[in-house]
Order: C-alpha cells, then sequence, then structure tokens
C-alpha cells in the first residue's frame, strides 16, 4: 500500500531526567579493506541486517551492518568465490541476497555508539570505530 506521512514541530521540551536508553545490538564490521562483494554479503546477512551492498567500497573497521546480538563481529564482506576445475554438489544452489538497509543522516546519528564515528562526504555517510577509542579499549584490558 501506499502512506502519506506528515509531522508538525511542537516545541522544544527540556531534558528527560536519566539515562538514555542505548541499543542493545551490537554491529557487524567490515574485516579487511576492499570491495564488497555479493558472495562475502551472502554469508554475512545471516550475522544480521546489512547496510552495504555490492560493489561499495569498505575499509576495515567500518560498519557494514547491524548485528543480531550484543557486541560487535568482524564479517569477511570482501570474500571471493574460489574458481576451481572441479565440480561442486552444491553448485546450482544459490541464495538471495536481501536488500541493504538505507540509512539517512539522521538515522546513522541515533544509530551511532559512543566509540563511533559517522563520515560525511558529498555522495556516502559511513559509519566506522573510533581507532582513538579502540585504542584505549585495549589498554584497558
Amino acid at each position: 500500500g501506499t502512506a502519506i506521512i506528515d509531522s508538525v514541530f511542537d516545541s522544544y521540551r527540556g531534558m528527560i531526567p536519566g539515562e538514555i536508553q542505548a541499543r542493545d545490538k551490537g554491529s557487524l564490521l567490515a574485516f579487511s579493506d576492499g570491495e564488497v562483494t555479493s558472495f562475502g554479503l551472502e554469508g554475512a546477512q545471516d550475522r544480521g541486517k546489512m547496510m552495504a551492498s555490492p560493489g561499495d567500497s569498505v575499509y576495515k573497521g567500518m560498519i557494514v551492518g547491524i548485528h543480531q546480538r550484543p557486541g560487535d563481529l568482524e564479517v569477511n564482506v570482501c570474500k571471493t568465490k574460489a574458481l576451481t576445475n572441479m565440480r561442486s554438489a552444491n553448485k546450482g544452489i544459490t541464495t538471495g541476497l536481501v536488500a541493504p538497509i538505507e540509512m539517512s543522516l539522521d538515522s546513522c546519528v541515533e544509530y551511532l555508539a559512543a566509540d563511533e564515528i559517522l563520515e560525511v562526504t558529498p555522495s556516502k555517510m559511513r559509519m566506522s570505530k573510533n581507532p582513538a577509542m579502540a585504542g584505549k579499549k585495549k589498554q584497558g584490558k
């Protein structure tokens, strides 16, 4: 069906007392630098909802999806299929890719955790783990 949504600004209000609830799910992070492949996404989409699509350029530590459990998980979305001369029993089995989540600037800012950053360029918005925070976290352990 089709829906039309409308909103009207009411007023600014004071801050609600108490802690703002953080998200309960982790992030799926790119395992290495490279270009996202459909083969890599097929394996990664079992772990959560993807934000990257085939052909996107990613770098290590970049957020490519939402993990279905708490905690972050590195996934190899740049993995390519091994080309061999051997026949495979599951050659004809194909799985489809689920459409990626389209994130707006507002939804990106809302999604970010304290140890994550958002890069905004004219053509892309990329979220990643803050390298400065990652170093502090490792030293604290």
